[in-house]
């Protein structure tokens, strides 16, 4: 199959493709405002650049665009027809990176979500976004909760103190007793 577009106009197709600041974004970003979630943006220093961060919930969101990062049985996910072997390259490159990247951010004690691009469409957008809002909230609660501590019933088990108690005479440094 050919392309329909000269070479300048696909080249002016591929630049208007946005890395940040995507409509699927910025949909999420708003409602996490309003609802009053705070947040940063493509933090730095953390692996794979997470689109949202939370650090009071230690999570971090993933918005994945479907074509871009292969949302398997997704309609919006059509493998192009020329240059076939590229695009599956490239795609299932995408695929590994994500994978590696919630990894290591496991590791590091982090939370990840990706949100497909699909599931911010307007008839799924309301159902994805209140499940977002009660999936931080259930993280929240999770981490916060006041832990039980089981003190043994065994107290030879429990150590408080050495059994030699040092005592301070005057004149001599210490005494043994």
């Amino acid at each position: 199959m050919t392309d329909h577009h000269t070479p300048e106009q696909r080249h002016k197709n591929m630049a208007a493709i946005r890395a940040k600041n995507t409509k699927p974004e910025i949909i999420v970003r708003k409602y996490l405002w309003s609802h009053g979630f705070r947040y940063r943006l493509n933090h730095p220093r953390l692996p794979g650049k997470p689109d949202i961060v939370m650090r009071k919930y230690r999570i971090c969101i993933f918005i994945n665009g479907c074509f871009w990062h292969g949302h398997e049985g997704c309609k919006y996910f059509v493998m192009p027809k020329s240059r076939t072997d590229f695009w599956q390259a490239k795609i299932t490159r995408n695929q590994e990176r994500d994978k590696e990247v919630k990894k290591q951010l496991a590791k590091m004690g982090w939370h990840s979500m990706t949100i497909w691009e699909c599931e911010l469409k307007t008839t799924k957008r309301d159902a994805t976004l209140e499940s977002l809002q009660y999936t931080l909230n259930k993280i929240y609660l999770q981490n916060h909760q006041v832990r039980k501590y089981e003190i043994p019933k065994d107290e030879t088990q429990m150590m408080v103190a050495e059994d030699n108690i040092v005592l301070y005479e005057k004149g001599n440094s210490y005494k043994d007793t």
